[in-house]
């Protein structure tokens, strides 16, 4: 039986289609994809994300730990701090890419749905003699994302804490209704806004106080289509065991200068191999979609895959993600994608997509 969310019965009574997604239960669209997309893109949207795995990590061996598997460094950063980066394994594959928060008093580790017991049993693997207690909060905890232009605005007092004082990718403990929360100032839309953490027994009423202030309910298929065009990469499609940092344009994440982790040997060599496929943008001459697995192709030949494709709703276009040859990654370079055995014609494009005005 799939897992549910504590939000999962109000989402079944207000109309929610609901779909698997990584062993839960969980909401696909309320009304349209493309009517709760514009809502992020021109107000704000909410989501039920309590699927994403949460981890907690205290004892004096938890930044030793996360330090081992943990591809960017996590030494470096201050105090509410939230880092993203990827957790790979020895040979260099992306066995997840996650967010770290540093607190005064321990850490703390997001981590995708449906990796999350694959990554805490590495983490049990690779923990060794650390002194070092960690706990899985996924259960225990409900997880919502307030997204888009007016999300600060809206969320404005709804936490002790205020809201509009976070910094980008900083996080605080706060309390809502007199409870222990937290508020990070991140997500995973292309637009400013907040992920929030209560305790399951108010996880009702955080979603219903923030839907009362005008922030429309949405599931996951508007937050594929507003990642897809922000460019952010999704495991399962973007990233994979079989995928390296490098070929997914994260070298960014990776710090090989920072001391000795997991894969680090493998990605040092991986970094000097210009042979593999990368991860490029396309945009599509007509407005048919390029789903997963769909080949790319250039005078007859394959030269990549699909990895993710929509309609853009923000752009009125149909793009996609693909991991092509070297050779073609130019921007500019034309090519063309079999869909369901007809050739759309295609050409790279810059990544992202869409970004927001700041």
């Amino acid at each position: 039986m799939a897992l549910r969310t504590v939000l999962h019965d109000w989402h079944v009574a207000h109309g929610a289609r609901m779909v698997d997604f990584a062993g839960w239960d969980m909401p696909v669209q309320y009304t349209s994809i493309v009517e709760e997309h514009t809502a992020v893109r021109s107000a704000a949207g909410l989501f039920d994300i309590s699927h994403m795995g949460r981890l907690s990590f205290g004892g004096d061996g938890a930044l030793p730990l996360i330090q081992r598997i943990f591809t960017n460094n996590a030494a470096t950063m201050k105090d509410m701090q939230v880092r993203y980066g990827l957790v790979c394994n020895d040979q260099g594959g992306i066995r997840d890419d996650v967010l770290v928060y540093r607190w005064p008093y321990g850490w703390a580790m997001v981590v995708n749905a449906s990796n999350r017991e694959k990554i805490v049993a590495w983490i049990n693997e690779s923990k060794a003699s650390f002194d070092v207690q960690m706990q899985d909060q996924t259960l225990e905890t409900c997880m919502v994302a307030v997204q888009g232009p007016k999300a600060i605005e809206l969320c404005r007092g709804i936490t002790e804490a205020d809201a509009g004082d976070l910094g980008y990718y900083f996080a605080t403990p706060s309390r809502y209704r007199g409870q222990p929360c937290v508020v990070s100032r991140t997500g995973y839309t292309g637009e400013d806004g907040l992920e929030i953490m209560v305790g399951n027994t108010l996880g009702v009423a955080l979603w219903e106080e923030l839907i009362a202030r005008g922030i429309k309910p949405c599931g996951l298929g508007a937050r594929d289509t507003l990642r897809l065009e922000a460019a952010m990469p999704l495991y399962g499609h973007e990233l994979s065991e079989e995928i390296d940092p490098f070929q997914a344009g994260l070298a960014w994440a990776v710090k090989l200068d920072k001391g000795e982790f997991r894969g680090r040997d493998a990605l040092r060599k991986l970094r000097d191999d210009p042979t593999r496929r990368q991860r490029v943008g396309l945009a599509l001459q007509g407005k048919r979609i390029a789903r997963e697995g769909a080949k790319v192709l250039a005078d007859g030949k394959e030269i990549g895959i699909v990895s993710s494709g929509t309609f853009g709703p923000t752009l009125n276009k149909s793009i996609a993600m693909a991991y092509v040859d070297p050779n073609h990654r130019a921007v500019g370079s034309e090519c063309v994608i079999d869909i369901r055995g007809k050739q759309e014609a295609a050409k790279v494009v810059a990544l992202p997509f869409y970004k927001r005005e700041s």
